[in-house]
């Protein structure tokens, strides 16, 4: 993306119109910072077996714990990490997000407070454009008073591609390095099964660690013990008819307002997304119904900031369960931590959370699985911050 003309003054404000569109080019990158690696307690080592890790769930969340367990796992161990979702890798919400990755909401609020803020230290820089200058990087957008807000270094990615082609592929990439290794070993596998209790797991694994979002709530060691809000989410998606000359530009950026539009391309557009509360759908099909509902919800808003979308024809409506979290002092803010006292521990296995990314899975990630990975580990929950586990005190 070249940076907007020389004349824009770089001011930095608490809102966002408009976000840029950007390649990923390394799941590495986008999986977060290494971190110096903690001693495992127990086995591990070179002649003992190796630690073995169960990861529930192949969105965001889960990918990125896989990957932190196999990068900074102590050197010279030997680990295995197997991964469960019977529905695939990106099967669920993760795999149906518009890709849109920035640190604000549509009101303008910065995600995160205190300490989770210090840890998003990436340089979300803003640019105040008027109507002319915002209209040089999208044609024909409409700007409300005459007044945008341009990020440069915000991305776009396709989320189904990432987490297939990329970060899962980067999990079996380590792998394979370091088999060439005699002095350690790591496996990675995919298993497409449903897990219907933690326990099942217990004899097999040294830790378990649940990244199913919304679904983590029906593990019967789960019920009624997260405090997680279920919401549906519905996208739209359009292309440009074939016979339309005028394409959307491949330069432009993104766009987001009371409706997020993600463009993959000149001719395709993400539009999102509907919120339907306390929803039980875990269906990734819509029906005709739903997805009339939800281009008679979408279409009016992005027409508002975009009145070209108009000229695009509707393809399909794709749904997903968001995990909502709590709204706490520090901001909605994902729930990690160890699920030992909450679960009732049973056996040497040990049980761990990674949940609530809710619509913001994409940017909390890397971080996420970090901090999940180096505190399973080194068996300590203290190394995560005390903004993620909060939400188990009485």
């Amino acid at each position: 993306m070249p940076p907007p003309p020389s004349s824009l003054p770089p001011r930095v404000l608490p809102n966002l119109v408009s976000c840029s569109r950007r390649a990923v080019t390394s799941a590495a990158t986008a999986a977060a910072a290494a971190y110096s690696t903690a001693a495992a307690a127990g086995g591990g080592g070179g002649g003992g077996r190796p630690l073995r890790y169960a990861v529930l769930g192949a969105g965001f969340a889960g990918l990125s714990v896989a990957w932190h367990l196999l990068k900074h796992s102590p050197k010279g161990s030997r680990v295995r990490v197997d991964i469960y979702d019977e529905s695939g890798i990106g099967g669920g919400a993760s795999g149906v997000s518009g890709g849109l990755l920035h640190p604000y909401s549509p009101k303008g609020e910065l995600y995160g407070r205190l300490q989770a803020r210090k840890l998003l230290t990436y340089c979300w820089s803003l640019q105040v454009l008027d109507s002319d200058e915002a209209q040089c990087l999208i044609p024909g957008l409409c700007v409300p008073l005459n007044f945008a807000v341009y990020m440069p270094l915000a991305l776009n990615i396709n989320p189904k591609k990432y987490l297939q082609v990329a970060l899962f592929f980067a999990c079996q990439n380590m792998s394979d390095e370091a088999s060439l290794s005699s002095s350690e070993q790591k496996e990675c596998k995919l298993y497409n099964e449903h897990v219907d209790d933690l326990q099942q797991l217990a004899g097999d694994y040294d830790s378990v660690i649940i990244c199913l979002g919304a679904r983590a709530s029906s593990l019967p060691e789960l019920t009624n013990k997260l405090p997680l809000r279920t919401c549906r989410g519905v996208i739209a998606e359009f292309q440009l008819p074939s016979d339309t000359i005028e394409t959307y530009g491949s330069q432009s950026p993104s766009i987001l307002s009371d409706a997020w539009l993600a463009f993959q391309g000149p001719r395709t557009v993400s539009i999102g997304s509907t919120w339907q509360w306390k929803s039980e759908n875990y269906s990734s099909s819509v029906s005709d119904d739903e997805a009339l509902n939800a281009m008679e919800e979408l279409l009016p808003k992005a027409s508002a900031v975009y009145p070209g979308i108009t000229k695009w024809k509707f393809v399909q409506a794709r749904a997903g369960i968001r995990a909502m979290p709590p709204l706490t002092a520090n901001g909605s803010l994902p729930l990690l931590g160890c699920l030992n006292d909450v679960i009732g521990k049973r056996s040497n296995c040990s049980f761990w959370l990674v949940g609530g990314l809710g619509a913001r899975g994409l940017l909390f990630h890397g971080l996420a699985g970090k901090l999940t990975a180096k505190a399973v580990i080194s068996c300590d929950e203290n190394l995560i911050p005390p903004e993620f586990t909060c939400w188990k005190e009485p």
